[in-house]
C-alpha cells in the first residue's frame, strides 16, 4: 500500500469523527449561529451597508480578522484540552499510529466547520448581486482570505489547546497569541517605528495580509504567509505531543531526529517568507478592469524615489452618501502605491475633524479646507464640513488633490447625480511626477539623460565669421567643455567646418538638415555657417542663436538637453487668436481657449507664444496652433521653421470659425496663409462643413410664436454639425485616440491627403466620422425650426466617412524654400530713424552690437518632425465646451483629454499617456426604498437560520464518547 493510500483514509476518518462530535454537541451550532449572526449584524448594521451605497461585500470581511480570533479560539479550546482532561489523550499517545494523523484529522475537521460557516454567508453576495453590478473577483478573494486566515488561527488554537488541560486557559492563550499576530501589523504598533521597520511589521501581521487579499489582489506571498503559519503550528503541535511519548528525558538519537526535523521544518516555513518577499510578479488582480494593478509607468516613477514619499488621505468619517462609496476605492489604490514603493512610500489616512492640530496643518500649510456637504444615515440628515483630499509630499515639495481633481459628476436627471472617480492612478502619478521633478530640479541635468547626446557645431573658419560670432564661438567652446566634464560619457562634442574638404560637410547638412549659408546682413556678399544641433537616436534639436552671448547659449543648450531628459517638465507654446475688445463690445464672441491651457498646465509649462518676431522661443517643446487667423508672413515663418528644426506642430484649424452674436450663430471665413501652408504639406482642408446623422445634442435658442407673441427658449436638439465620433471612428491602435470613448468634433471640415506631396512621410488617420456623414458648403448653421419644432438641415448629396484628424510625420520641405526670408522682407520695410533720433546711442550700439541677421531658411526638416491636424477651429473653444457641458448634463472633457494625449504622444511621454488610458471602476447601488432594505436584511437572516436547521436534521446524533470514537477508528 502506498503511503498516501495508507495515511489519507485514516486522516479522513479522524476528521469525519471530529465533525460528528462537533454536531453531536451544541458547540458546532453555537459556532455557526454566532458566526452567521455577527457577520450579518456587522454587514447590515455595523457597517451600514445600505447607506454606503456601493455594490460590494467588503463590510462582510471588514471585521473578520478580529471576529475569527474569538470564534476559532472558542472552537479549538477543547479539542486537546478535553482529551487531556478526560484521559483519552493517554489512549491516543499509546497507539501505534503517527500522532500527526490525529493532529491533521482534528485540523481538517475544524476546516470543514469553517467552510460550512462561510457557505452560510453566501446568500449575502448573491443578494447584493441582485441589487447592482457586483464585481465577483474581490468576493471570491475575500472568501479565500477568510478561509486561510481562519485556518491559521485554527492551527494556533490547536497548538495552545495541546499545552493545557484547562479549556478557559486555552481560550485565553489562543486569543492572546492570535491577537498578537493581528496587532503586530496594525498602525497601533507600526506608528512607533520608521518606514522600513513598519514595513517589516506589516508583513508579519495577519490583518494587513488579509486586507491585501480582500480588496481583490491575490499575492502568492500572502498565500504562503498563512500556509507557513499553518505548517509551523501544526508541526509544533505534533512535536510537543510526540515529546510526551518519550519515556525519559535523555537525548536519544530519535529525540535528536525529531528536534532536527521540526527545527528544519520551522526554519524553512519561516525563511521562505523572506525569499518570497523579494518576488513581486506572482500576484493576480481579480478586480474587474484590474483596477489595483499599478502600471509600469507608475512603478518607474516610484523607482526614482530617493527620499520617503508621503501620500496622506484626508477623508471625513461623515461625508456625502455620493462620496462615501469612493473612499474605500481610493484608499485601496493608495495602499497599492505603498506596496509598490517597497518602504519608500508612506501612506496615512486621517480624519482632520477628529484631530484639530492636523486640520490646522492641512488648512495653513497645504491649503486643504473642508467643503460643506449634506450627509445622511439611517436616522438623520445634516450639513457637515467634509474632507475628500489627498496630499502628495516629497521633501519640501507637495501637491494636493481635491474634489475637482479626483471625481467626475454626471447628471441623469433632476436630483439624480452619478459621482465616480475620474482616473485616480493618473491623478496620483501625475502629482508624484510633479513633486519628484520639482525636488530634483537643482540636480545635474545629465543624471536624467539616458544614453549619450551628441552636440554638433557646424561653424565656419574664424576668418569667415563676423567679429561678434568669433567671440561667440569661444563662448560656445567654453560652455560645451564645461558641460562635457559634467556629463562624463553622456555628452559628445563635435565641431565641424562645413567648407573644409571641398564643402562636403556643407552639402551634407544642406541635404540632411536644410541648413543654408548665412550672411551678416541683407546686403553682405560674404556667407558663413553657424549652426548647432543636439542629437540622440535620430532625434535632432537645433540650438538657437538669440543674442550671441554666452549666457543665452548656455540657457538654450540646456533647454535643448531637456528634450532628451526623462522627468523634466516640458514647455508647450500656444498660438491662439488675439482677443479684440472692440469685437466683444459689438456682441461678437471672441474665441477663448482658457480651458485647454488650464488642462495642459496641470502636467507641463504652458506659455502664450508671440510669433511677431518670426521665431519660436528656444525653450518650447511643442507648438499648438488653435484657430489661426490673419497670420503674418513672419508668424507663419516662425511656425514653419519650428517644424523644420524637427519640432511637432499641433493644429486645430479649418477654413471657418463660428461667431455668436445677438442675432444667433454664424460662420466666418478665416484669413491668412495657414491653410495654404497645410496644403503645401499635403494636408488639404476643404471649404465645407461636415454633418453626421450620429451627432451630439446642442442647446439651441428657438423662437416660438405663441398666441401672436414671440418667445425665446433653449431647446436641446440633434445637431449634425456636432459630429459624434465613437470607438469605430477613433483609431484604436494609436495611443492618442485609442483610449478616448467619444469626442465631439464641432463645425469640422473634411481633410484630404495629397499623397504626391506627402512623399515618404508616414500618415496616421486618427478620427473619422461615420459612413452616414456628408460635407456641405451651405454656411447657414442655424437650423430651420418648423411648426412641429423639428430642425431642418442641408440634405446630404453624397455620404461617406470624413477624415477629421490626422498625423503626418517625417521629413518636410519648407514652405519658404527657395524664397527670401520674411525676416529680411520685414527689415526692408522698416522705417529708418530720423536724423538725430539716435544721438547718444551710437556708443551703446558699438559696445553691444546686434547679432547678425539670419538670412537663411532651413529648407527641410529632420525625420522627427510632425504635424498633427484636427480640422476644427471650435471643438476646443471654451464656448463650445460650455455648450457641450450644458447639453450633456456633466463636465464634458473628452476633447481636452484628446489634446492631452496628443501632447504626451508628441513629447513621447508614454508613461502618463498609458496611465490615462486606464480607468477605475465604481459600482453603486440603485436607489431602494427602506422597506425593501429591511426585506433583504431579514431574508438573509432567515436563510442563515434555515441552513442551521437543515444541518441539524441531516446530522445523526449518536451518543458516543471520544474514547469510543477512537476505538472505532482503530478497529477499522
Amino acid at each position: 500500500m502506498q503511503p498516501d493510500q495508507k495515511h489519507l483514509p485514516m486522516i479522513r476518518r479522524i476528521a469525519a469523527k471530529e465533525v460528528s462530535l462537533f454536531f453531536a454537541s451544541p458547540i458546532a451550532y453555537l459556532f455557526l449561529a454566532t458566526f452567521a449572526g455577527i457577520s450579518l449584524f456587522i454587514f447590515f448594521w455595523g457597517e451600514s451597508f445600505f447607506s454606503r451605497n456601493i455594490t460590494d461585500v467588503r463590510p462582510l470581511f471588514e471585521w473578520m480578522p478580529v471576529l475569527l480570533i474569538f470564534l476559532t479560539s472558542t472552537l479549538t479550546m477543547r479539542l486537546w484540552s478535553e482529551e487531556r482532561r478526560t484521559g483519552t489523550l493517554e489512549h491516543i499517545l499509546t497507539q501505534p499510529l503517527p500522532l500527526w494523523h490525529f493532529v491533521m484529522g482534528k485540523f481538517v475537521g475544524c476546516l470543514v466547520l469553517l467552510a460550512i460557516a462561510l457557505l452560510i454567508t453566501l446568500p449575502l453576495p448573491l443578494t447584493v448581486a441582485q441589487m447592482g453590478q457586483l464585481d465577483w473577483g474581490p468576493v471570491w478573494a475575500g472568501y479565500l482570505a477568510t478561509f486561510l486566515l481562519g485556518a491559521a488561527y485554527l492551527s494556533i488554537g490547536l497548538f495552545v489547546s495541546a499545552r493545557s488541560d484547562n479549556q478557559i486557559i486555552s481560550l485565553i492563550c489562543a486569543v492572546a497569541l492570535c491577537g498578537l499576530f493581528y496587532l503586530v501589523g496594525t498602525s497601533v504598533i507600526t506608528d512607533f517605528f520608521g518606514n522600513i521597520a513598519g514595513e517589516w511589521l506589516r508583513t508579519l501581521g495577519t490583518g494587513s495580509r488579509f486586507d491585501s487579499i480582500t480588496r481583490g489582489v491575490i499575492d502568492v506571498r500572502d498565500l504562503y504567509y498563512y500556509l507557513s503559519i499553518i505548517i509551523a503550528f501544526l508541526a509544533l503541535n505534533t512535536f510537543f505531543l510526540e515529546k510526551e511519548r518519550w519515556a525519559n528525558q535523555k537525548n536519544t538519537p530519535n529525540h535528536q531526529t525529531w528536534r532536527a526535523v521540526t527545527g528544519l521544518l520551522l526554519a524553512n516555513a519561516i525563511c521562505a517568507n523572506l525569499w518570497l518577499g523579494q518576488v513581486n510578479l506572482l500576484r493576480i488582480d481579480t478586480t474587474e478592469g484590474n483596477q489595483y494593478s499599478i502600471s509600469e509607468a507608475t512603478l518607474n516613477y516610484l523607482n526614482q524615489l530617493q527620499e520617503p514619499l508621503l501620500i496622506r488621505g484626508y477623508f471625513s468619517s461623515k461625508t456625502s452618501p455620493l462620496l462615501a462609496p469612493l473612499v474605500p476605492q481610493i484608499k485601496d489604490l493608495i495602499r497599492e502605491y505603498e506596496i509598490a514603493g517597497h518602504g519608500k512610500v508612506k501612506v496615512e489616512f486621517i480624519d482632520p475633524v477628529s484631530d484639530p492640530s492636523l486640520e490646522e496643518e492641512a488648512n495653513k500649510k497645504y491649503g486643504i479646507r473642508a467643503t460643506p456637504l449634506q450627509v445622511a444615515d439611517r436616522y438623520q440628515s445634516a450639513i457637515v464640513n467634509s474632507y475628500f483630499n489627498i496630499l502628495v509630499n516629497y521633501g519640501d515639495e507637495f501637491q494636493t488633490l481635491g474634489f475637482q481633481d479626483l471625481i467626475e459628476v454626471k447628471s441623469r436627471g433632476d436630483n439624480d447625480l452619478e459621482v465616480q472617480l475620474r482616473n485616480p492612478e493618473y491623478d496620483l502619478t501625475r502629482s508624484i511626477k510633479k513633486v519628484l521633478n520639482s525636488y530634483r530640479g537643482g540636480n545635474n541635468l545629465f543624471d536624467l539623460v539616458d544614453g549619450t547626446v551628441t552636440f554638433n557645431a557646424f561653424v565656419s573658419a574664424g576668418q569667415l565669421l563676423p567679429e561678434q560670432l568669433v567671440e561667440f564661438r569661444k563662448a560656445v567652446e567654453e560652455v560645451t567643455e564645461q558641460l562635457r566634464q559634467d556629463a562624463g560619457d553622456r555628452l559628445k562634442v563635435n565641431f565641424y567646418d562645413p567648407e573644409a574638404n571641398g564643402g562636403a560637410v556643407a552639402r551634407m547638412i544642406g541635404k540632411r538638415y536644410g541648413f543654408q549659408p548665412m550672411a551678416a546682413d541683407q546686403w553682405s556678399q560674404d556667407h558663413f555657417y553657424f549652426y548647432m544641433t543636439l542629437e540622440q537616436d535620430g532625434q535632432v534639436v537645433q540650438v538657437s542663436i538669440e543674442d550671441a552671448s554666452k549666457e543665452s547659449f548656455e540657457r538654450n543648450v540646456k533647454t535643448g538637453l531637456k528634450r532628451f531628459a526623462s522627468g523634466i517638465t516640458k514647455t508647450v507654446a500656444m498660438v491662439v487668436p488675439k482677443v479684440d475688445p472692440k469685437m466683444e463690445q459689438y456682441g461678437i464672441t471672441v474665441p477663448h481657449f482658457t480651458l485647454l491651457g488650464d488642462t495642459l498646465a496641470a502636467d507641463m509649462n504652458v506659455v502664450d507664444e508671440d510669433l511677431s518676431d518670426g521665431s519660436v522661443s528656444a525653450e518650447v517643446d511643442i507648438l499648438i496652433v488653435a484657430a489661426p487667423n490673419n497670420l503674418e508672413d513672419k508668424e507663419l515663418f516662425a511656425i514653419d521653421q519650428f517644424l523644420m528644426k524637427g519640432g511637432s506642430v499641433i493644429a486645430s484649424a479649418s477654413p471657418f470659425t463660428t461667431t455668436l452674436t445677438q442675432q444667433g450663430l454664424g460662420v466666418a471665413k478665416l484669413q491668412g496663409s495657414f491653410q495654404d501652408w497645410l496644403s503645401f504639406h499635403g494636408l488639404n482642408v476643404a471649404d465645407k462643413l461636415v454633418l453626421d446623422t450620429q451627432n451630439a445634442a446642442f442647446p439651441m435658442p428657438v423662437v416660438r410664436n405663441v398666441g401672436g407673441y414671440q418667445s425665446q427658449e433653449i431647446r436641446v436638439i440633434e445637431y449634425p454639425y456636432f459630429v459624434d465620433v465613437r470607438e469605430s471612428g477613433l483609431n484604436q491602435d494609436n495611443p492618442i485616440s485609442g483610449n478616448i470613448p467619444q469626442v465631439t468634433m464641432a463645425w469640422a471640415s473634411p481633410i484630404t491627403i495629397d499623397q504626391e506631396k506627402q512623399g515618404n512621410r508616414k500618415i496616421t488617420e486618427l478620427i473619422h466620422s461615420t459612413e452616414n456623414a456628408w460635407a456641405s458648403d451651405d454656411m447657414e448653421i442655424m437650423p430651420d425650426i418648423d411648426a412641429n419644432g423639428m430642425a431642418k438641415f442641408p440634405a446630404p448629396q453624397e455620404t461617406g466617412p470624413q477624415l477629421l484628424g490626422v498625423i503626418s510625420e517625417g521629413r518636410f520641405t519648407s514652405y519658404f524654400a527657395g524664397k527670401e526670408s520674411p525676416l529680411l522682407a520685414a527689415d526692408d520695410t522698416d522705417e529708418q530713424p530720423a536724423e538725430g533720433e539716435n544721438e547718444g546711442t551710437d556708443k551703446d550700439a558699438a559696445e553691444n552690437p546686434a547679432p547678425p541677421a539670419v538670412t537663411s531658411v532651413i529648407e527641410h526638416s529632420a525625420d522627427s518632425a510632425r504635424i498633427i491636424l484636427y480640422s476644427s477651429n471650435d471643438f476646443l473653444r471654451d464656448q463650445t465646451m460650455t455648450m457641450a457641458n450644458s447639453s450633456a448634463g456633466s463636465e464634458y472633457l473628452n476633447p481636452m483629454q484628446l489634446m492631452s494625449n496628443t501632447v504626451d504622444w508628441a513629447l513621447e511621454d508614454s508613461g502618463l499617456l498609458s496611465i490615462r488610458a486606464r480607468g477605475h471602476f465604481n459600482r453603486t447601488l440603485s436607489p431602494m426604498e427602506h422597506d425593501s432594505q429591511v426585506f433583504w436584511e431579514y431574508l438573509n437572516y432567515a436563510l442563515a437560520i434555515l441552513a442551521l436547521v437543515v444541518i441539524a436534521l441531516l446530522q445523526r446524533r449518536r451518543k458516543k464518547s471520544r474514547q469510543q470514537y477512537y476505538l472505532d477508528i482503530l478497529a477499522n
